[in-house]
């Protein structure tokens, strides 16, 4: 049986929390003279810890209970909370599946984990055999799946996923930042049958808000509460939850975004098909597409040359580059530089 409290760090089970004035008093009428804040100004005072307002609206968005909804400063602190939780420096482990998000092994780096890396397979999906034998380490403690992936774009299949929560012990993050790009329903679905999930997810692709740094876990009740315990007291600022409330009020501009975001990106790969010196396109879920060229550093200086930036991924993957959906304006000056390129 999953028991949480087998997973988390000694230190962090003893661990007593910072308790902020605004943990002592949540009200927001009155004269505050307890948090040694500066009378003056519109942003002098502390911000809501645990932004019950925007937890409230992500609720009713996401139809999930606040209770299972937690903020970090960007996804990257979700991730760094976690090794912190669950990770004893120089001697726990974590699993994550190569080519992928680059901030797992950086992470992993700072508080002294180590990574291990399993290489996706020929369609950039995990393979199972290579896997199974890491499952019952008892020193390995997350695994992570970012799925849409991210450099390769491609969702992971469910089959697998299911049988690396059910056989794993330890915890499993399925990193869902490109999720509404993917015609396929989150993970959070399953959070009532896996306790050991924890599910990410980001404002700062399909909802456009990368400068105000807010990412989302979900996760089971008693997670929730070790993330709340060592994160810091005020980690989203007040300006930050007033943007993302305004956002949340205008989604039908967002999802018309999106849409437009969607077709552009298969626009983007109708065309690039026409393109005989792309070598290889690889479907996406995402909002970038990943091709393959002959010399990708040599395309990729050609682009800049112009004023069009990508991201060169040769170093990860040979000879491939990855192409970021932008306005239609700006696909269709890819596009007709790529030709002239290539």
């Amino acid at each position: 049986m999953f028991d949480i409290e087998n997973l988390v760090r000694p230190n962090i089970l003893a661990l007593k929390p910072y308790a902020s004035a605004r943990d002592e008093f949540s009200g927001k009428e009155g004269i505050f003279l307890d948090a040694n804040e500066n009378p003056f100004g519109t942003l002098n005072r502390y911000p809501d810890p645990y932004q019950k307002e925007l937890k409230k609206q992500i609720s009713l968005l996401k139809e999930i209970d606040e209770g299972k909804i937690f903020l970090g400063n960007g996804s990257d602190e979700i991730i760094d909370l976690c090794y912190r939780i669950f990770c004893v420096p120089g001697k726990s482990k974590v699993l994550s599946f190569t080519p992928t998000y680059g901030m797992y092994e950086v992470s992993a780096a700072i508080n002294e984990v180590e990574m291990i890396k399993l290489p996706l397979n020929e369609n950039f999906q995990i393979d199972l055999k290579n896997a199974i034998p890491f499952l019952n380490d008892a020193d390995l403690k997350i695994i992570f799946i970012c799925s849409p992936n991210n450099p390769t774009g491609n969702l992971m299949q469910t089959e697998t996923i299911e049988f690396i929560l059910k056989n794993f012990q330890g915890i499993v993050i399925i990193d869902e930042a490109y999720i509404d790009f993917a015609d396929a329903g989150s993970w959070m679905d399953k959070l009532s049958v896996y306790r050991n999930l924890i599910v990410v997810q980001t404002f700062s692709k399909a909802w456009g808000m990368a400068g105000v740094r807010v990412g989302m876990a979900f996760a089971d009740e008693k997670i929730m509460s070790y993330l709340n315990k060592v994160k810091p007291p005020y980690n989203i600022s007040s300006p930050n939850q007033k943007q993302i409330l305004k956002k949340l009020g205008d989604k039908k501009n967002t999802i018309l975004q999106l849409n437009t975001l969607i077709a552009e990106r298969n626009r983007l790969i109708f065309n690039l098909k026409k393109i005989a010196g792309i070598e290889k396109i690889y479907a996406s879920d995402a909002n970038f597409i990943l091709i393959r060229v002959r010399n990708a550093n040599k395309v990729y200086q050609q682009l800049l040359d112009r004023k069009i930036i990508i991201r060169n991924r040769n170093q990860i993957i040979e000879n491939c580059l990855r192409l970021s959906v932008g306005k239609p304006s700006e696909n269709k000056k890819l596009i007709n530089a790529l030709k002239h390129i290539l």
